[in-house]
């Protein structure tokens, strides 16, 4: 079949790898935080509250206030550098270096977007798709799955797939929450975090983020995973089941959610005579206002006024050589048979 002359050319194929993450507001004032808020919680993974229940209280009541809140927690924490969030910050390094790392495979694309704000994950996989993805991995980065985060993210790839005259094949990363490679990155950090430090902490802190129990008890598999991410860390370290806790923060309304909360377990811990303390977010493959606000800065001043002494919080994985050792091996695990 001869093709005709004015036929557009198509691009030498190549293969995708899209890191996918949360989102984040595109700056600090109330109009951007609250656009970035309304996607958010106007996603039905996210809250499942019927529709008809669910909009009059988000657009009359929670959007008329938190976007403010919201919007000073993100300016304690802003990167006045890039003048963005340290979640685009450090979800923008894991992808260049990640690209890099792959770079001897010159048919490689790496690319990063955001659930909710920008760069979408739309306008990036039609991006990729341009740029002749034929085949692109879906990544993202939550170790421990849940329908309100990877679910959510691969169901907005999916959505922008539907517009597509031309998919490419499309693979999921599957959580890692056990992987011996993530375990093992996730308790050397903890180790080196707590051997940096000039106390030795009563008690480890692994807090998740929370969800609603009802989620859990219709078959969300996160508790679980939380638990045994833990467990496995404990082994892998050593350490006696007191040393290495659980909790759940982030709680959202007046349901009940996973528990013990992070926010009560940080007010209880200096009755119980332990004082001294370091905590991390093993749910969060980069920092974020959930960690850095929520946790570093506000755990902080509560377990102190509670009576505690010493408090350190120990960073996620990140773009550190460790963290990107391990997202490498990860992704090429599930290029397998593609490269």
């Amino acid at each position: 079949m001869s093709v005709p002359a004015d036929h557009p050319k198509t691009a030498p194929e190549k293969i995708g790898v899209l890191l996918l993450n949360l989102g984040t507001p595109d700056a600090t004032d109330y109009w951007s935080v609250r656009r970035y808020l309304k996607e958010f919680l106007s996603d039905p993974r996210v809250i499942e509250t019927p529709k008809w229940l669910w909009w009059p209280i988000l657009n009359l009541v929670i959007l008329s206030f938190r976007p403010q809140k919201s919007g000073h927690a993100y300016e304690q924490i802003w990167d006045k550098r890039t003048n963005e969030s340290p979640l685009r910050v450090i979800t923008r390094a894991q992808s260049e270096k990640l690209a890099e790392r792959l770079s001897g495979m010159d048919n490689i694309v790496v690319d990063w977007a955001m659930r909710y704000g920008t760069p979408s994950t739309k306008s990036v996989l039609e991006k990729m798709q341009a740029a002749g993805c034929r085949k692109i991995l879906l990544a993202p980065l939550y170790p421990q799955y849940s329908a309100t985060t990877t679910a959510t993210a691969n169901d907005k790839a999916f959505d922008a797939l539907k517009d597509m005259r031309w998919q490419p094949a499309v693979r999921t990363l599957p959580a890692y929450f056990d992987s011996p490679t993530y375990v093992k990155t996730l308790a050397e950090s903890i180790r080196q975090g707590v051997e940096g430090l000039d106390f030795e902490p009563d008690v480890v802190l692994t807090s998740y983020h929370g969800m609603p129990v009802e989620y859990y008890e219709k078959g969300d598999p996160y508790y679980d995973q939380c638990l045994e991410t833990t467990r496995l860390v404990r082994e892998y370290l050593g350490w006696p089941e007191d040393k290495l806790m659980v909790t759940f923060q982030s709680r959202f309304g007046r349901a009940e959610w996973l528990k013990p909360y992070t926010a009560e377990t940080l007010e209880e811990l200096p009755k119980q005579g332990k004082t001294k303390i370091a905590i991390l977010a093993p749910a969060f493959s980069a920092d974020c206002i959930e960690t850095l606000e929520e946790i570093a800065i506000t755990g902080r001043e509560s377990f102190l006024e509670a009576g505690g002494e010493q408090f350190a919080y120990i960073p996620c994985l990140n773009d550190s050589e460790a963290g990107m050792d391990m997202l490498e091996a990860v992704v090429r695990r599930e290029l397998a048979g593609w490269i």
